[in-house]
């Protein structure tokens, strides 16, 4: 079976047990009604010896408790590693217990295996088999990685033709920038392109909704088909509690904030493949980093749970002059210091910033003014500046985005307004895998976009996602985009593609110096 072949299989749920063990617990002995594994499998925050391996249980997904048609009782799930896609070499196996009071979701910790290996994984709980998944151990050295980047996923405005075409690209690595899940009842966020599917009931509120409405969007096979081909590094950005939340702060001014915020908290990390140190409480920690060998860092970042709320009311406007202040955070003292701390102890040749909305200026007014969004970095404008002026001194640092529901690609500087200014860095913008609809190309609106923002070079209003080549020389990047995503079935093609050369830190200084910087 090639490999191809071996992730049709597995995601269909077709390849067969071979000698899962069994669990001797009597629990066990009480087998459940029907196909707990409803939601797929997934792993994710690979090191170099092991990653985490993630299944939730339910067999009846859409249950309105939340808990997915599962009885009140802890479940024994079993669970192989092996290294070959039919099973007959076992790495690892053990048991572990999916817990009712965390929604039956099961999460393992693997250490000890081999680095820079590909390995396959899957579950077994009262006679029944889960899919299989693919899965790796981060090497050593400096290695190649193929990485794919998506964000913002809204269940109701179109298929997930997307996460399948990504897929199929089998990258070894998927980094996910947030909103992969929306609160909004039906209907509560309309589409250009309509409602093409339907959320369930009702804005979430409460544990039970988010757990709702996190089966549901797990229940999509083309999601699963993502999950299954290669570890995810995930955080989350603003709808997978409440739109443009910030800190502690609801958009809405709802009662009751931090103790829904907890919830969602709770149920994301019931649903995503994270480490158990990552829940604090009421805290959910994502910003981490995660090494490549030598060849790259991400630094993945949490723009939510720690910044000041934003300027001037929010949206899109212009004269807010708030928004400049010097003491406005967006990242949270405790950590920029992580932050900076990473930065400057790197020693790998890429530093790669995973984070969720655009920290490149976008001015959205054409002609004389300026209107900004001030949910984005232009509304902490004096941090940006303090962070873009310690990626100029990171090695060949890459900053990767979500949110926008465009591609984007633009260069970043320490003074937009200044033509001369050196690039310190690039910012790949991911469009969204399903929010907005269909998508479009309106070229009189790019290409007055561009002219008002000279240091974006590219903006493509189609759904998809990136693909990025990474070597010790170069990061090569497809911008995919499909179509339409109102009816199933549409090609991904690459709409555009650059490579950006790594520098050494002898040019990097004197690109600083005043050196013209090495093109894109």
């Amino acid at each position: 079976m090639d490999r191809r072949a071996f992730l049709t299989a597995a995601t269909a749920g077709l390849l067969l047990p071979q000698a899962v063990p069994q669990a001797a617990a009597a629990s066990s002995s009480r087998t459940l009604r029907s196909d707990p594994f409803t939601l797929g499998v997934a792993s994710g925050d690979p090191s170099a010896d092991g990653f985490v391996l993630w299944t939730r249980l339910a067999v009846e997904p859409l249950s309105g408790d939340g808990r997915g048609g599962m009885p009140a009782r802890d479940v024994d799930v079993q669970w192989q590693v092996a290294t070959d896609e039919r099973f007959t070499t076992i790495a690892e196996s053990g048991t572990a217990t999916a817990r009712a009071r965390d929604a039956h979701s099961v999460h393992v910790e693997l250490k000890g295996l081999q680095p820079g290996r590909e390995y396959f994984y899957r579950f077994k709980s009262q006679g029944r088999l889960s899919p299989a998944g693919r899965t790796r151990t981060t090497p050593q050295g400096e290695t190649p990685l193929t990485f794919a980047v998506a964000a913002c996923a809204h269940y109701e405005h179109g298929y997930y033709t997307a996460y399948r075409r990504l897929a199929e690209q089998e990258p070894d690595l998927v980094v996910f920038l947030g909103d992969y899940l929306y609160e909004y009842g039906p209907s509560g966020y309309t589409a250009l392109a309509g409602r093409v599917r339907t959320h369930t009931p009702g804005k979430c509120q409460t544990l039970a909704d988010y757990r709702l409405r996190h089966a549901q969007y797990k229940s999509d096979h083309d999601l699963q088909a993502a999950h299954a081909v290669a570890p995810w590094l995930v955080a989350f950005d603003d709808h997978e509690i409440e739109n443009n939340w910030a800190g502690p702060v609801s958009s809405t001014g709802a009662p009751g904030f931090a103790r829904r915020r907890a919830e969602a908290f709770r149920a994301y990390y019931e649903n995503m493949p994270l480490r158990r140190a990552s829940l604090q409480g009421a805290v959910l920690r994502v910003n981490r980093r995660v090494s490549w060998g030598t060849l790259a860092r991400f630094h993945l970042l949490d723009t939510r749970q720690f910044r000041d709320d934003q300027a001037c009311l929010d949206g899109v406007r212009a004269g807010c002059d708030d928004r400049l202040a010097d003491k406005r955070t967006l990242l949270g003292t405790d950590q920029w210091r992580w932050l900076e701390s990473g930065l400057n102890g790197s020693t790998t040749r890429w530093n790669l910033l995973g984070q969720q909305i655009m920290m490149a200026h976008r001015d959205y007014k054409v002609g004389p003014g300026r209107e900004v969004n001030l949910d984005s970095w232009d509304g902490y404008a004096a941090e940006r500046t303090r962070l873009l002026e310690s990626l100029a001194r990171t090695p060949n640092p890459v900053v990767l985005t979500g949110d926008a529901h465009m591609h984007h690609l633009a260069e970043l500087k320490t003074d937009f307004d200044d033509p001369d200014s050196p690039v310190v860095a690039r910012e790949l913008v991911a469009s969204s895998i399903a929010s907005d609809g269909d998508g479009y190309r309106d070229r009189t609106w790019i290409a007055e976009a561009l002219q008002e923002n000279p240091h974006l070079s590219y903006i493509d209003q189609r759904r998809g996602y990136l693909v990025a080549r990474l070597s010790r020389d170069e990061l090569s990047v497809d911008f995919r985009t499909l179509d339409y995503i109102s009816r199933k079935g549409a090609r991904a093609k690459t709409s555009h593609r650059l490579t950006i050369p790594s520098v050494t830190a002898a040019e990097s200084a004197a690109a600083q110096a005043g050196a013209a910087p090495r093109a894109g």
